[in-house]
Parts: C-alpha cells; structure tokens; sequence
C-alpha cells in the first residue's frame, strides 16, 4: 500500500473512531457503561457498589445531569443508572432506553444501596473501575484511557477480559501521529464523500437537533438564548454579524441542552461531546447562511473535525485545558475553508485562534462549558476574519510559535503538562475531600 493511500484509510478509520453518538455527558455515560458492564458479569442487581475514579473522572461528573436519572446529578447517579437500567451493549448510549419505571428503580436503588466513591490510586488521567457486590459474590470492570476501552471485567476472582494498561496509550485505536494540518487539508480536499458522509450525515442531524431544543427549552445558564435575548431578528438574518452570533449561540445552546439532562443523543469528537458540538454547529449554521453545497459543508466538516482531533491528540482526552477552546479553532478553520480559504488561509486562522484563547480551564462539564464554547467559536471566528484582512499573530506573541504545527505542539505542552498542577488545584477546589496534599 502506498503511503498516501495509508494515510487516507488512517484518517476515515480516525473519523469513524471518534464520531461516533453518545447520550449525555461522556464521563458520566462512561461511568454508567462501566457499571452496566459489572452488573453483566455478576449477573445480579448487586447490595454494595464501590467507584474508584481518576480525579478527571470525578471532576467531570461532579456537576453534571445524568440523562435519564430524574435530573440527578454525579457519580452515584451514573454508575446506578448503568446498573439498574443500562444495556452494555450500546457503549455510550448505554442509558438511552432508560423508561420511566426504571428511572423510579435508580431513586429507589441508590436509596437503599450504598455507593462508595474514592479517588483511584491510578497513574492514568481516565481511569475508572466498578465494583459490584451481591452477598460473598463480586464482580469487577475497569475502563481507561478512553471512554469505551473496557481493560478488566472479573467475577469473583476469574478474569473474563484482561488486558494490560502500562501507561496513557489508546490501545486499539489507529496512531494520530500521521496527522497534520497540510495532510488534513489535502484529505478534505479529496476525500471519496461515501466514505465519510455517513459519519457526516449524523453529526449534523444530531448536533443541530440538540443545538435546536437548546434554544426551545429552559436549560442551565441558557447561554444561547441569552446571546440572542438582545438580537432575535439574527435566528433568520444573513448578514455577517448575525451568522457569526448564530454560530455561537446554537453551539452555546448545544452545551446548554446537554450538560443539563436533555436526553438528544450527540457525536462527540476526541471524547467529547462538547467538543463535537463545538466542532460542527458552528460550521453547518454558516454553510447554510452561505446557500453552500452539501459538499462543501461535507468537506468543511471533515477538515474541522480532524483539526479538533489532531490538536486534542498532543494534549490527551481529559486535562485542565478546555477542549472547547481546540474545537472552536477548528471550526473557524472549517469556516475558512468554506469561504474558499485553502492550506494558508486554515493555518493563520488556527494560530491567531489558538493564540486568542488558550489557557482556559476545564474545571468539569456542567453549565458554564456552554460560556466556554461561545468563547471559543468567537476566537475561531476572529482567527479567520484576522487572516482576511492581513492580521496575524507573530511568533514570539506569547506562546506563539513559527509554522501551525509548532504552534499545536506549543499548546500540547501547555495543556499536557504546564497545567498538570493547574488541574490538581482545580480538584482541590471542586472535590477537596478526595485530593491530597501530595
């Protein structure tokens, strides 16, 4: 095979890895997943149930709701709704067919079974394992690294899957080393739209449905509707500023619906279903606002979802850098590109992006990401209309870098490790009874 073609099966099977539906917040959804599967293996509805956590677990299930538990919030939430109600066979929509019985069953199970929560003595940002009692018989499952790597499912003592995890590596999962942004562009470019369209053709009608009910309905701090309380003549205007603040706020709307317990299912990307909004809202509303072709808003999405991919995989899944801020840059990168802007026109954009607003924190989902990607769609935005009129971050700017790629690497190592202590005092902040002093 030759190496273009390589690379190519490498970016559709990247693609078909990262986006793909989930209901609700992903860590959440995981804890959830990770109980159901327990739950399989002991083959009874248990009397003790024990989570241990990696501190980025708990920080982004802490505040958020839990779809389909009557507005409950957190990790016993989560891992009872997995329990109780969840099909592990649907991975991260583990709790989508939850009815309203067996949301009666979770209130009533976490009123009379004890769930113990403790920090996981664990090396690994994700990290999560369930412990299920039933009288002497237990059974026992572990994820990590990412959201569905199951890594240990064990009953009374029989391992029934194994599988070693040395360090952060996502094992299964096709290496991100080959992306770049030169190569992207190229892919989105000449990508066969069959192979991708599928993936495609879900994002926007989930991702814009949910963005839709975030405007409908009252949800958290309601930042979409509140970007448009002043200006509600923008929901149909064309002008540039009225696309621009319609990009914002249904992504922001998005974020709202789906923090607070809206049961719409997402595609995430990197993990995230925040980031898949945030990737892919923003780009569709300007499509449609342009009277674009299916495929060029097929192709603006494939270059922003792979941008957003691309920046997350030198950063890691869960830190205390906002992905949002990632993939509102994309998606000013995919705005670009469906103005005609090419290899240059996404590089400026994704640096003056980049530069704008990084070093935002994640201190968890919950409602104030929705605040977060409105931010983060407007340096994007910006980032694009900079480079059409001749502006530019210069390296030496900060931690601005010659060349996007140094530049991605740049926020790489701020995200990966300049803020390692950021995230443990935002833990000590958020959930200081389960972090040490170490």
């Amino acid at each position: 095979m030759k190496e273009s073609e390589a690379i190519y099966q490498a970016y559709v099977r990247i693609l078909e890895e990262e986006l793909i539906p989930a209901m609700g917040c992903t860590e959440p959804i995981a804890v959830a997943y990770c109980g159901a599967v327990a739950r399989q293996a002991l083959g009874a509805l248990p009397d003790r149930v024990e989570v241990e956590a990696s501190g980025n677990i708990i920080k982004n299930v802490k505040s958020v709701v839990v779809p389909n538990t009557g507005h409950r919030r957190g990790i016993p939430a989560a891992v009872a709704a997995g329990i109780v109600a969840g099909d592990p066979s649907l991975q991260l929509e583990v709790i989508s067919q939850v009815t309203a019985a067996q949301q009666a069953e979770i209130g009533a199970f976490l009123e009379k079974v004890p769930v113990e929560v403790r920090l996981a003595e664990s090396p690994l940002i994700f990290d999560i394992v369930v412990t299920v009692h039933q009288g002497s018989s237990y059974a026992r499952a572990r994820i990590a690294n990412f959201h569905t790597n199951v890594v240990l499912v064990e009953k009374d003592g029989e391992a029934l899957i194994r599988k070693d995890v040395e360090n952060q590596a996502e094992g299964g999962l096709t290496d991100r080393s080959c992306l770049t942004v030169a190569s992207i562009v190229n892919f989105a470019d000449t990508v066969i739209l069959s192979d991708v369209s599928p993936l495609l053709d879900t994002q926007i009608a989930y991702n814009m449905a949910i963005a839709e009910e975030g405007l409908k309905g009252d949800y958290g701090a309601n930042v979409g509707t509140v970007l448009l309380a002043s200006h509600p003549e923008v929901l149909s205007a064309q002008g540039p500023s009225a696309v621009r603040l319609r990009a914002r706020a249904m992504a922001a709307a998005g974020s709202d619906a789906r923090m607070n317990g809206c049961e719409l299912p997402v595609v995430i990307n990197s993990g995230s279903g925040n980031q898949g909004i945030t990737a892919s809202v923003p780009v569709v509303v300007y499509a449609k606002a342009m009277g674009a072709s299916q495929e060029k808003l097929y192709r603006a999405l494939v270059l922003s979802n792979l941008l957003a991919i691309h920046q997350k995989s030198t950063i890691g899944r869960l830190s205390a850098y906002c992905g949002a801020i990632n993939a509102g840059a994309a998606a000013g990168c995919g705005i670009a590109y469906l103005e005609g802007g090419g290899l240059d026109a996404v590089s400026h954009t994704l640096v003056n992006a980049l530069a704008i607003s990084s070093g935002v924190i994640c201190d968890g989902a919950k409602a104030s990401c929705a605040g977060k990607i409105a931010l983060a769609v407007d340096s994007g935005i910006l980032g694009w209309e900079m480079y059409q009129q001749g502006q530019q971050f210069l390296a030496g700017d900060g931690i601005v870098k010659k060349g996007v790629e140094n530049m991605i690497a740049s926020v790489g190592r701020l995200g990966r490790e300049g803020m390692r202590e950021t995230d443990k005092e935002i833990l000590h902040i958020m959930v200081d009874k389960w972090v040490s002093e170490e």
